[in-house]
């Protein structure tokens, strides 16, 4: 019982490492869009704003159900986890590509009409 109780220990500590060395390269990656869509012409737009946001609440969301597999209790609540995850991003995505046309729409239509006279 102690071999199998050190080896899922073992396990659990190379899966939280593995986690957090997934954050660190989400959290630079994150870093490096900022610093790029800042740079960009359209950096100070609602635009650029929201695609920021969108992008942050996405890893948020990954890294908080990237968890959730760990204490799975079987193959069962795995398959639920999943479904569930994939579920909440389609919605998501979903709504955040409504949203960002919407906005891209609105720039546009404010843009070819000109400054006011």
């Amino acid at each position: 019982m102690e071999k199998g109780k050190n080896a899922s220990q073992g396990m659990s500590e190379m899966v939280a490492q593995a986690m957090e060395q997934a954050r660190s390269a989400m959290e630079n990656y994150l870093s490096f869009v900022k610093k790029s869509m800042a740079a960009s012409p359209w950096g100070k737009t609602d635009l650029s704003k929201k695609i920021k946001s969108n992008a942050e609440q996405n890893v948020a969301t990954a890294f908080e159900y990237a968890q959730k597999p760990t204490k799975a209790k079987d193959f069962q609540d795995l398959v639920s986890i999943q479904t569930e995850f994939v579920q909440m991003q389609l919605k998501s995505l979903t709504e955040q590509a409504k949203d960002l046309g919407e906005t891209a729409t609105k720039a546009t239509t404010d843009a070819l009409k000109g400054p006011p006279p």
